[in-house]
C-alpha cells in the first residue's frame, strides 16, 4: 500500500573528518541545500525530526536536538518528534511520513547530524559503550565485561557465524569495500577518494576478525537532511517527489545482538519481509540500492534480507559483480559509509534519491526509477522502498 508521503528534498553540508565546524553550521548548511532542493522555503516547514534526538553518551554522536534547530533556523512547527527507540536510523524518516500523511504536518525536516571525528578525546573515543562514563547498564553490561567493548566485535562475530555457516572469505567481504571505493571516486562529498586495491584491502589491520580497517564506516564530521512531504503538497514541490511506495519497520528478535536465533540473520530480515508485504512490487523491479554498511558484513545480511539472493548466497551475488559498478544491483553508489562516511544512513538514503532524480554524475544509474534504502545492524532496522513516477 502506498503511502501518502514522498521525499522532496535533500541535503547534505559540506562533510569531512576532524573539520572542527559546529554541528550547528553543519546542520543549517545542509538544511538550506534540502531547502533549494526541494523548492521551499523555511517558512515552509511545519514539522521537524530527528534521531535519536540530542544525546551525550557518545562523543559527537548526536548532539543537535529538535528545540535548538528549531530554533536557529527560524522555523515555526506545529509537529515535531525525536525517535530514540524505533527502527533504527530510518525510525524519524518513517514517523515524518505518518505525520504527514495523517494530516498533523505538511512538509517535515528530518535531520541528522555528526561530529564524531572532531569530538573524540583520548579518554573519550566514539562509538564506545558508555564511553566517560562510570557505569554501564543494560545489555551493554553484559558484552563489555566480555570485552566486546564496540559494535565492530559485536559485528565480529555475526561475521564469524556466518563464514562458518555459508564459506564467505575476506576476499568476499573485500568486493564490498573496493566496490563501494570505485563508486566514491566518482562522488566529490566522499571523505575516502583514493583507490582500494584488494591488496590494500587484504593488507589492513585487522580490527575485530575477520573484519579489518576497511571493513569498518568512517568516522566524519557533517549533517544531511531529508525532506518528507504529503503527497498533494509534494506536488507544488520543485522537482519529481519520490514516492514512499512501503515502509518495513518489524522486530521479531530479543533486542540483543548476540542473543538472536540465528545469528546468520539481523533485524534487517523482519524489516524487509514486513516491506514486502505491503507492495505488489519484487525486488526485481529495484534499481538502486541503499544498504546500511556500518561494516561490510552488513552488506550481505542486507542483501539477502532483501531478497536479491538467498540464505547464504550472497557470497557468490557480490562475487558475480552484481553489486559494483556496471553490476545489476549496485549498492551504495555514493561510496556507502565505508568511504563515504558515516552519517547513520541518512548519506545512503541521500545518495539513493540523487540517483532517482538523475544527479549523480559519473555514478549515476541509468534509468533509475526504484530504489531501496535499509538502515540498521544488529537487532533493530528500518526498510523503505521508493518510486519515481
Amino acid at each position: 500500500m502506498t503511502m501518502s508521503a514522498a521525499i522532496t528534498g535533500v541535503g547534505m553540508s559540506d562533510i569531512g573528518r576532524k573539520t572542527g565546524r559546529p554541528a550547528m553550521i553543519h546542520l543549517a548548511e545542509a538544511a538550506r541545500r534540502a531547502l533549494d532542493c526541494a523548492g521551499l522555503t523555511r517558512d515552509d516547514i511545519d514539522g521537524i525530526c530527528t534521531y535519536p534526538g540530542k544525546a551525550d553518551n557518545s562523543p559527537g554522536m548526536s548532539p543537535l536536538g529538535t528545540g535548538e534547530v528549531r530554533n536557529a533556523l527560524g522555523l515555526k512547527t506545529r509537529w515535531h518528534s525525536a525517535v530514540p527507540d524505533g527502527p533504527a536510523q530510518m525510525a524519524p524518516i518513517m514517523v515524518a511520513a505518518m505525520a504527514v500523511a495523517t494530516g498533523q504536518a505538511r512538509h517535515v525536516l528530518c535531520f541528522r547530524a555528526l561530529t564524531e571525528s572532531s569530538s573524540q578525546t583520548a579518554t573519550r573515543r566514539a562509538s564506545i559503550p558508555g564511553a566517560g562514563r562510570a557505569r554501564l547498564g543494560g545489555w551493554y553490561s553484559y558484552l563489555v565485561p566480555a570485552n566486546a567493548m564496540s559494535a565492530s566485535n559485536w559485528a565480529g562475530w555475526m561475521a564469524t557465524r556466518y563464514c562458518h555457516e555459508f564459506g564467505m572469505t575476506r576476499e568476499h567481504l573485500g568486493m564490498v569495500a573496493t566496490g563501494q571505493r570505485a563508486f566514491a571516486q566518482h562522488n566529490p562529498s566522499a571523505v575516502m577518494q583514493a583507490p582500494l586495491t584488494m591488496e590494500d584491502y587484504l593488507g589492513a589491520r585487522m580490527i575485530s576478525s575477520p573484519l579489518g580497517l576497511f571493513d569498518c564506516d568512517v568516522p566524519i564530521d557533517g549533517a544531511c537532511v531529508v525532506i518528507v512531504s504529503a503527497a498533494d503538497a509534494a506536488r507544488d514541490c520543485a522537482r519529481t517527489p519520490l514516492t514512499i511506495e512501503a515502509l518495513g519497520s518489524a522486530l521479531g528478535s530479543q533486542e540483543t545482538w548476540d542473543q538472536r536465533a540465528d545469528l546468520t540473520t539481523m533485524g534487517a530480515h523482519d524489516a524487509c519481509a514486513d516491506l514486502w508485504s505491503r507492495t505488489d512490487m519484487k525486488p526485481a523491479d529495484v534499481d538502486v540500492l541503499a544498504l546500511y554498511d556500518g561494516f561490510s558484513i552488513f552488506v550481505p545480511y542486507w542483501l539477502e534480507a532483501f531478497g536479491f539472493c538467498g540464505h547464504g548466497e550472497a557470497k557468490d551475488f557480490i562475487a558475480d559483480g552484481h553489486i559494483g559498478p556496471g553490476g545489476r544491483f549496485p549498492v551504495n553508489t555514493g561510496g556507502g559509509q565505508l568511504s563515504g562516511g558515516r552519517l547513520h544512513g541518512f548519506g545512503l538514503l541521500h545518495e539513493a534519491c540523487t540517483q532517482l532524480w538523475g544527479q549523480g554524475g559519473g555514478r549515476q544509474v541509468a534509468d533509475a526509477k526504484t530504489a531501496v534504502c535499509g538502515m540498521g545492524g544488529g537487532f533493530i532496522a528500518g526498510a523503505m522502498l521508493l518510486r519515481r513516477d
